[in-house]
């Protein structure tokens, strides 16, 4: 195994003090470096070798839980949200593209970073607070497939949360026959979610006028307080702070030269797959709130309940498809995430505790840590609690998402540890901004989350 020291000092970057040692284990190591990206080819057979991990990060950005939101500001609001969307979208191809450069020119993924430059009790605290935020993710990812189960096939609720468990042999399968047959496979189910939403905006006939001046940010989102609150809570459902962990290792699936010139390169295509695989996460959480415009608002109905949202489509849009194409493209939208969910959960147990163990108990494990609580909160809450605890996850996500930022931030932004490949100064103040702004509004999001469960409590 190529020593880590070596091949960082070999782009400009010291090995100290910026970091401690080399990884034991290199991040994903049953597909690490398994993808050989051809030599002397062409610009687009290029692309085509390093498409792919940008898809696996988007899925994140249409999982489940950011359905709610997107429901929710369309039906009150009508399009004037689609600029958060836009905004939050932005935000997120940033800090996916530090992710992909702190993989490439480290060798080290996020997780093995924080344990390289830590304390090992901060360390323990940054796995222990990754852990929840996943299983809070993985919890409203299970609560959408099991309702869109229950939708199509009428299947209990409990029923469906357990069915849900099987992607971890899904997992298994698909990447013990290459890791290029996973990203195929969620391409796919981003292909069907995108073609029902197609359909359904062709069904509800929005307002194109409306849809523009929606894209265009309006100072009446920052002077309405309900609108405040929405579009907040749209931007801490956007960026997921699993996905940053996640980019950083698949990247180094792809075997390219471990020399400055071809980091540069990798860095270039990593990129330019990210930005496109996060364009069609935009269309696609677009499209729920257009959706959600067009056919709620305009009957003068708010839905903040995904259930709620499948009853009453077909009727308001004299189409019984449309239903349908919904709760189908939320079982796409509920699998991608757990499958990407529970992969992310491997590299952060991986990355943060540096152990070893089988690739089916590894992922057993992670599954279980969020299987568990989805089972039990299902059987304890029913049905009826089923938005609320999508809503609990996003609150418990937008808790733990500054502890992966600012990380990775510091990391991309020390010359020490990125030597060349070092954020721009631009980059850098661009980069803390929206660290610090996300930090802000997901505090005031907390804030006053808890402010109204506190209120209803009373």
């Amino acid at each position: 195994m190529e020593d880590k020291i070596t091949k960082a000092s070999s782009t400009g970057v010291t090995s100290t003090p910026a970091w401690r040692g080399s990884p034991e284990t290199v991040s994903l190591p049953e597909v690490h470096g398994s993808m050989v990206v051809p030599q002397n080819v062409g610009f687009w057979r290029k692309l085509l070798a390093f498409s792919g991990p940008g898809y696996l990060v988007a899925v994140g950005y249409m999982d489940p839980g950011n359905w709610a939101t997107d429901i929710e500001g369309g039906s009150r609001f009508a399009y004037t949200l689609l600029s958060v969307i836009m905004i939050s979208n932005l935000m997120a191809i940033l800090l996916q593209s530090l992710a992909l450069r702190l993989g490439i020119v480290t060798g080290r993924d996020l997780a093995q970073a924080c344990r390289d430059h830590y304390s090992r009790p901060v360390s323990f605290i940054l796995w222990i607070l990754c852990e929840i935020a996943i299983a809070a993710c993985d919890l409203a990812e299970v609560i959408g497939s099991a309702i869109a189960l229950q939708l199509l096939f009428h299947l209990p609720l409990i029923w469906g949360v357990c069915l849900t468990s099987l992607d971890v042999i899904v997992l298994l399968a698909l990447q013990n026959r290459g890791f290029r047959l996973l990203e195929a496979m969620v391409v796919t189910l981003m292909g069907t979610i995108a073609l029902c939403f197609g359909v359904e905006i062709f069904l509800s006939r929005p307002d194109i006028a409306g849809i523009a001046r929606g894209f265009m940010p309006s100072p009446q989102i920052i002077t309405n307080h309900e609108m405040l609150y929405v579009a907040i809570g749209i931007l801490g459902a956007t960026v997921m702070p699993h996905n940053l962990y996640l980019h950083s290792s698949i990247v180094q699936t792809r075997k390219y030269e471990q020399t400055a010139p071809g980091q540069r390169e990798a860095i270039q295509f990593a990129t330019i797959d990210s930005t496109i695989a996060l364009m069609f996460a935009l269309f696609i959480n677009a499209a729920i709130l257009i959706v959600a415009a067009a056919s709620f608002h305009r009957a003068g109905q708010v839905i903040a309940d995904i259930g709620d949202a499948y009853k009453m489509l077909s009727p308001l849009l004299g189409a019984p498809v449309a239903s349908t194409l919904f709760a189908v493209a939320l079982l796409a939208s509920g699998q991608n995430s757990t499958l990407t969910g529970t992969l992310a959960g491997q590299i952060v147990m991986e990355g943060f505790l540096d152990i070893r163990m089988r690739p089916w108990l590894r992922r057993l494990i992670t599954r279980l840590i969020a299987i568990v609580p989805a089972v039990l909160v299902t059987w304890r809450y029913g049905e009826s609690g089923a938005s609320s605890l999508l809503v609990f996850s996003q609150v418990i996500l937008s808790m733990q998402l500054s502890f992966a930022v600012f990380p990775l931030v510091m990391f991309t932004s020390d010359k020490r540890k990125m030597g060349e490949f070092t954020n721009p100064l631009w980059v850098k103040i661009l980069a803390w901004s929206v660290a610090i702004v996300i930090a802000v509004l997901n505090a005031w999001l907390l804030l006053q989350t808890f402010g109204h469960w506190r209120a209803g409590g009373a």
